[in-house]
């Protein structure tokens, strides 16, 4: 592990996992989401992951006009790399979760690399009382919800994404998903480097075992050798176990409310901004150094926030 090395921090401040119910402190309207992203930026996140919310219910919009209320105060009030989710939701078509991309024509974009089960229908047991009506119904069709990213729909993002310059954070699930990267990276639909965020713990793909860490990092390795940037992100109570084994074995890491709404055993994280922290904590410790935006934006040899349409 280099010693100079700087160390990549993205943010993931809401998401479409958790819902309204389960924390006061998920950012929901376009002003929680803005505070959440620049107090992460503040705190050392490199870059931001961003979704959008409907502001009374808390569900899950795709919609450009959503985004709009967000993406241009962030980017006034900070250098942050704002990446935008192709992911979207579970629930909804890739024609839909594309939209804010497609419009927006950020420096990078999330990329999911394979279909998948993708089980929250968990967080029953723990999460008994719901403040919007949709809340339950979309855990409990988790259970027989399959998360579609067929060849057809990776391409169509990968196709429309690249004609504006963005790049992407790959995310890989499971190990096939590396080899789905590989086939695209074969077909030169992707140019390295590759940012490849390997997800550990959700209930359908990898879990967060430190043998599955390290099965992910020597794949990867061995498919693409010098040629990425890897990332992690633990989902849950997984969050920063996972990230402190992948930056001691030279990797980057990923926090976030959209992955954890936990900073302890038993204890909900208060912000975005105190998960960065306490990643923060750990790469210093390893005697390492945090990666700023402008560093981000070298490594992963991105277009420039000069460049985005928004």
């Amino acid at each position: 592990m280099s010693k100079n090395r700087k160390v990549l921090i993205t943010c993931a401040v809401t998401g479409a996992i958790h819902t309204p119910s389960m924390s006061p402190h998920l950012p929901v309207t376009p002003e929680e989401i803005i505070d959440a992203a620049v107090g992460a930026a503040e705190a050392g996140a490199a870059l931001v992951h961003v979704h959008a919310r409907d502001p009374v219910t808390g569900k899950p919009d795709q919609s450009p006009e959503a985004f709009a209320k967000f993406l241009p105060i962030i980017k006034q009030r900070s250098d942050c790399v704002i990446n935008i989710t192709t992911g979207g939701a579970p629930t909804m078509l890739v024609e839909e979760r594309l939209r804010p991309c497609a419009v927006f024509k950020p420096e990078v974009a999330s990329l999911n690399m394979g279909s998948m089960n993708f089980g929250l229908y968990p967080m029953l047991g723990r999460f008994k009382e719901f403040q919007h009506d949709w809340e339950r119904p979309y855990l409990e069709g988790s259970k027989d919800r399959i998360f579609k990213n067929t060849f057809q729909d990776i391409e169509n993002i990968l196709t429309t994404c690249a004609e504006n310059g963005t790049r992407f954070e790959i995310e890989c699930y499971d190990i096939g998903h590396l080899y789905t990267l590989a086939h695209f990276v074969d077909r030169g639909l992707v140019k390295p480097p590759f940012f490849v965020q390997s997800v550990f713990g959700i209930l359908g793909g990898i879990g967060g075992h430190p043998e599955d860490v390290a099965h992910m990092k020597r794949t990867a390795d061995r498919l693409f050798g010098d040629d990425y940037q890897w990332s992690v992100l633990g989902a849950g109570r997984n969050q920063l176990a996972i990230a402190a084994m992948a930056v001691s074995m030279g990797g980057n890491l990923r926090v976030g409310l959209e992955d954890s709404l936990w900073i302890g055993p038993g204890r909900l994280a208060e912000s975005n901004a105190q998960q960065v922290r306490a990643a923060r904590q750990i790469i210093e410790g390893l005697g390492l150094e945090v990666a700023s935006p402008a560093d981000a934006r070298e490594i992963l040899k991105l277009k420039g926030a000069d460049k985005v349409a928004f």
